[in-house]
Formats: structure tokens, C-alpha cells, sequence
């Protein structure tokens, strides 16, 4: 499951922001050096949590210009990847309705606003499960969360699309 930076980062600065969370549980709030650690602790998770912020929106935290697109970087990724692989060498060849398989641009803006809709979370179980064809159990494992995440990421995800889906059919009718 390939993920693109700004899932990455915001990965990376998830864990280091629980790391600095348990950091800050164990600080005596009456010792004046604890209360020193404790300020520079309080620091870097709002940093952290900005930072955080700006890469799942894709503009500054606070402010109403700029790229005010959700989840821009995400989007630009998927725009940009080969999300759906082509299958042309996967159907038989005695198949009277082969033909070269393809996205056109609109179709891949489309699908690249519905995948930008999920969370990270809900964007890798999906498409480990409907596009590789991997049990939850299996998804579970490889992510190292519960069954019942996996679920229930699956399920946000595909109420997204029948969302999303409802909505470009009411907008093209």
C-alpha cells in the first residue's frame, strides 16, 4: 500500500504527538523543571498539531485564503498516481467485450475527490480490500489494528462513495 508524503508525515507526527502526550502525563507539575519540560512539551504539540492541520487541509490553520481545497496535497497525489491498474491483460482472450481499459481525466478527478474524502485509515483498508483482495483479518494484521477498525473504516468508506456518488448523479441529471 503505497501512501504519498503528506500521509506519511501526518503518520510520523501522529505517534510523536501520543509520544509527547505520555511525555507530558508523567511530569510533576509542582517541580519548576518539569514545569520548564512541560511548557516546551505543550510547545511542540501545538506545533505538532498545526502542522498536522495544514497537511490534511492543504492550507494554514487560522486563515480563510490560500489553497482552500480539502485535502489538497492528497488529492494532487491521487490525481497524479496510477490508483486503478489496468486490467486489460486480465481478461480472457475469447472475450467479445475486450477493449483497452481507461480512466478519462474526469473520471479520475472524480474518483481522486472520493478517495481524498476518506481518511487515511479508510483510504488503505478500502483499497486493500476491494482492489487487493484482502480479507479484514488480513488488512488488520498488516496494519496493526483490530478487525473491528478495519470494518468499520470499510463501512465510512463506502457510505463516502454512496455519498459522493448520489451527488455527481443529482449533479449530471
Amino acid at each position: 500500500m503505497t501512501t504519498n508524503w503528506a500521509d506519511e508525515l501526518i503518520g510520523q507526527y501522529t505517534v510523536g504527538k501520543r509520544d509527547l502526550g505520555r511525555m507530558k502525563d508523567q511530569l510533576d507539575r509542582g517541580n519548576p523543571i518539569d514545569k520548564n519540560d512541560l511548557r516546551q512539551i505543550n510547545s511542540m504539540i501545538k506545533s505538532m498539531t498545526f502542522s498536522m492541520e495544514w497537511l490534511e487541509t492543504g492550507r494554514q490553520p487560522g486563515t480563510y485564503r490560500g489553497a482552500d481545497k480539502r485535502a489538497i496535497y492528497q488529492r494532487q497525489y491521487i490525481e497524479s498516481m496510477d490508483t486503478i491498474p489496468d486490467i486489460t491483460e486480465q481478461l480472457e482472450d475469447n472475450d467479445v467485450n475486450k477493449k483497452h481499459l481507461f480512466m478519462t481525466r474526469e473520471e479520475k478527478v472524480i474518483l481522486a475527490d472520493i478517495f481524498s474524502s476518506f481518511s487515511l485509515r479508510e483510504r488503505q483498508c478500502y483499497i486493500l480490500h476491494v482492489a487487493q483482495k484482502k480479507s479484514m483479518s488480513e488488512i488488520a494484521y498488516e496494519l496493526g489494528v483490530s478487525k473491528s477498525m478495519v470494518q468499520q473504516s470499510i463501512r465510512r468508506a463506502k457510505n463516502k462513495i454512496e455519498e459522493r456518488v448520489d451527488k455527481n448523479s443529482m449533479t449530471y441529471a
